[in-house]
């Protein structure tokens, strides 16, 4: 990762050539950002991970030879294996509701933007989810995740889930998966928001999650949040 003060180092993994080109250009415009590099399938990218990590990946879901629900999991397994950490991977899609932005979810990835998002919220979500967020585009949360809910039997939450948390790691796992920031939870529960970062790190922990936005995954699809 980059140092402090250092810029954010970002590459883009698309099979489109014209669309990396933009990336690229949008990135080289921002003073805290360096581009690292583009590959133009899953393999590729993970290939270059390996040899150069950056700190934020662009990843396309649909390409050939990997596809990015693929690289994801192969990426971070691989940072895993090194125990070294793995770059913030943001999912770009066509649709906004799309089975393998959940799947890439579930892989690692930080958060999905859609492929027709705004330059500058783009960049604004390159630098949320290098600071330790998740980035969501906009439309409802419960749309994306609503199918995999279908897979919990109905009759109520599967609270059962989360009988390995102490009482305020509950309420730090309900407000985040609500999408609340840090500090938004630390002025909810009237503690220190590292208070609530710690207790965020064990509830991920616990629940063998992470990422933030597994996390509203998991809450969504045990329908803990009605």
């Amino acid at each position: 990762m980059a140092d402090a003060g250092a810029a954010i180092t970002v590459a883009i993994v698309d099979d489109q050539a014209l669309f990396r080109a933009g990336i690229r250009m949008l990135v080289e415009s921002q003073p805290d950002m360096a581009m690292a590099w583009e590959a133009g399938d899953g393999a590729q990218a993970a290939a270059f991970a390996v040899e150069r990590c950056p700190d934020v990946m662009l990843m396309d879901l649909r390409m050939p030879v990997l596809d990015g629900v693929g690289a994801t999991r192969r990426i971070v397994r691989q940072a895993e294996a090194a125990g070294t950490g793995a770059p913030k991977i943001i999912a770009l899609t066509t649709f906004n509701r799309d089975q393998a932005v959940v799947d890439a979810v579930h892989a690692g990835a930080s958060g999905y933007l859609l492929k027709s998002a705004e330059p500058e919220f783009l960049l604004a979500a390159i630098r949320t989810v290098y600071s330790g967020y998740s980035v969501i585009a906009p439309g409802s949360v419960q749309d994306l995740f609503q199918h995999a809910a279908r897979t919990v039997p109905a009759g109520g939450p599967d609270l059962s889930a989360l009988e390995v948390l102490s009482a305020r790691e509950r309420d730090v796992f309900l407000l985040a998966a609500k999408g609340l920031a840090n500090g938004e939870i630390a002025g909810s529960l009237f503690v220190s928001e590292a208070t609530v970062k710690t207790h965020l790190r064990s509830v991920l922990g616990k629940l063998g999650l992470g990422t933030r936005l597994q996390l509203v995954a998991f809450a969504y699809e045990r329908r803990l949040l009605g």
